[in-house]
């Protein structure tokens, strides 16, 4: 890790306005087969997706990403606050064997008032501003379809 990184520099956060109500929100992230209907950018499709939401529970999902290459997300819950707060570590492992370090994921869900929640996440301890930049596209589109699962479930 290039430790001359300014920290900011390790970091992505982004937010995302919801119409949804936050406990919505929260269960679209923690039950999987929810999760199976939103977790992987637009250019991608879900292979399999496995969550034992809990501190210490692991997670995992498998995707296709174009080209066909089949590629493995995982990690493990930090911490679990219902319905306000995940994290959990984040590792990913290529077609071809390689991985890339792993970093964190935190989650925070606002409650706006009127079934509206504002989703922040911060993805911290990339090695480099590439690596960090590289996860823009697939978190942007992935987070469009959460927001359109939940929208489309929400009561």
């Amino acid at each position: 890790m290039d430790s001359s990184l300014n920290p900011l520099d390790r970091e992505l956060v982004i937010n995302r306005d919801i119409r949804a109500p936050r406990e919505a929100v929260f269960a679209a992230w923690t039950d999987s087969g929810r999760a199976a209907a939103w977790w992987c950018p637009s250019d991608c499709s879900l292979v399999s997706c496995e969550m034992d939401v809990k501190p210490g529970g692991r997670w995992l999902r498998r995707m296709r990403v174009p080209g066909g290459d089949v590629v493995t997300k995982f990690g493990v819950y930090l911490e679990v606050t219902p319905p306000s707060r995940l994290v959990f570590t984040y590792a990913t492992r290529y077609g071809n064997g390689t991985s890339d370090p792993e970093t964190v994921v935190s989650l925070t869900l606002a409650d706006l008032g009127g079934g509206r929640t504002r989703l922040t996440l911060w993805h911290t301890g990339f090695e480099a501003t590439e690596v960090r930049d590289s996860h823009i596209g697939g978190w942007t589109t992935t987070l469009e379809r959460l927001a359109e699962a939940v929208d489309r479930t929400a009561p």
